[in-house]
């Protein structure tokens, strides 16, 4: 089996894949102040809950973009396999098939490098991908496997709470969708402005970017596929026809087939 752990700024996603099947995914906060040990206590608990056998586990890959964590998730991999994590990140990247341009290799999210390289694996395709988390980013792929730029924005969440966050009169809401853009009381108001206004800036963002990527790769804008991931994402879609595919768990699938690649290498 697979162990994968995802940590990003706000979210440790935990995962076991048992070939291409995803078995289980546990999520914990992320925190600075936690050492290895204290990871692995809390999260030994729920693989014995699950009847997991740490003997099972065979590989460990990590992807994280706190880098001092990298430390403690080596030992909380030792613990539960007795091995060293694949640690995804600029040192590896000449190994695998999707591409980064020299100047941007150490600047890229390694998130967002196995987002890209699992929709474009998948699809074969110039490719967008919307990650939908703390940071709303965007990445696009060209068809020959090239990462072409990427654009970022706070996420969803992180928008609404630094409203909330730095206003003295607007209350914790829920981020539904409104039933209009024309608010008539606080809680329909922000949840035009947020919502509905995140809308407008995916869909304007991916068609400048479609427009782009045409341009800089000499594809056709209807060839280029849009694939959303992150959890937040399922705020948008069912308002939204921008997005050619959704799968919540993209970027775990690519750190699987990093593990698979680089093991075969």
């Amino acid at each position: 089996m697979t162990l994968i752990f995802d940590i990003g700024n706000t979210n440790i996603k935990t995962a076991l894949f048992d070939g291409e099947n995803l078995l289980y995914t546990w999520r914990i906060s992320t925190d600075l102040k936690r050492t290895g040990d204290e990871y692995f206590s809390l999260l030994r608990p729920l693989f014995r809950d699950a009847e997991i056998d740490f003997s099972s586990i065979s590989k460990v890959v990590l992807s994280t973009v706190v880098p001092a964590l990298i430390g403690p998730f080596v030992i909380v991999s030792q613990h539960f396999s007795g091995k060293k994590p694949i640690i995804i990140g600029p040192e590896i990247y000449s190994k695998l098939p999707l591409k980064v341009p020299q100047t941007a290799v150490h600047e890229i999210g390694t998130d967002l490098y196995c987002d890209a390289l699992e929709a474009w694996s998948r699809y074969k395709a110039p490719c967008i991908i919307a990650d939908f988390g703390t940071a709303l980013s965007f990445t696009a792929v060209s068809k020959e496997g090239s990462i072409a730029g990427v654009a970022i924005t706070p996420g969803i969440r992180t928008a609404f709470n630094s409203l909330f966050n730095n206003t003295a009169q607007i209350p914790a809401i829920p981020l539904d969708i409104p039933p209009t853009s024309l608010g008539k009381n606080t809680v329909v108001a922000v949840q035009s402005g947020i919502v509905l206004g995140y809308k407008g800036l995916v869909e304007g963002l991916v068609n400048r970017m479609k427009e782009d990527l045409a341009k800089e790769t000499s594809c056709k804008t209807e060839e280029i596929k849009v694939i959303a991931t992150g959890g937040l994402n399922s705020m948008l879609s069912p308002i939204t026809n921008t997005f050619d595919y959704i799968d919540k768990d993209l970027t775990l699938c690519g750190m699987k087939r990093i593990a698979e690649t680089i093991q075969s290498c």
